[in-house]
């Protein structure tokens, strides 16, 4: 995963990679569908930062790896093989809309357990709607009595934000002038 213009993205060989195609036949089955592809899902990197994306990744690479990177620099030789455009950023979304441009295996696979997750998420927000529905209707056909219990009920139903979290106190206490260590 890259950080490029403030977004988390994968670039087009590494995906081609994980959908088990080639660069070429990935980025022919985005040429294709481009509509599908709006500036959100995908963009296309721009000369400064590919260099900058090369440096970056040589400077921490091993031989073998830094040849195969510098071959693929769009300025390389044309007979040497390697790319001769920019590469494509694919953001989470561009993620999953390639998978249903792609048919191979994997990537029917892969938007399969996409399609699967969403009906899973879609039916988890429906159970927590339909329980406060819930008790919200058992909250008016019982009295004050049990005004306290639903109260904490509905505090255990609302997520909780980890900036409400206490921090926990780390690390050894011990007495110092005579004062007894903190618990």
């Amino acid at each position: 995963m890259l950080l490029v213009r403030g977004q988390k993205v994968l670039l087009d060989s590494d995906l081609a990679e994980l959908y088990g195609v080639g660069t070429k036949v990935l980025n022919q089955a985005v040429q294709r569908n481009l509509d599908r592809f709006p500036d959100d899902f995908m963009f296309q990197l721009n000369t400064k930062e590919h260099e900058a994306l090369l440096r970056s990744q040589v400077v921490t690479s091993n031989s073998e790896e830094e040849s195969r990177l510098k071959s693929q620099t769009v300025t390389s030789n044309a007979r040497r093989g390697g790319r001769r455009t920019l590469p494509y950023a694919f953001t989470e979304q561009g993620i999953a809309m390639l998978s249903s441009v792609l048919r191979t295996p994997r990537a029917i696979a892969v938007n399969i357990e996409i399609m699967r997750t969403f009906v899973r998420l879609r039916q988890m927000i429906a159970s927590h709607a339909d329980l406060a529905r819930k008790l919200s209707q058992l909250e008016k056909k019982y009295d004050a009595q049990f005004k306290a219990i639903f109260e904490a009920i509905r505090e255990l139903m609302t997520p909780v934000e980890e900036d409400d979290v206490p921090a926990k106190e780390m690390g050894f206490h011990t007495a110092l002038n005579g004062k007894p260590s903190k618990k």
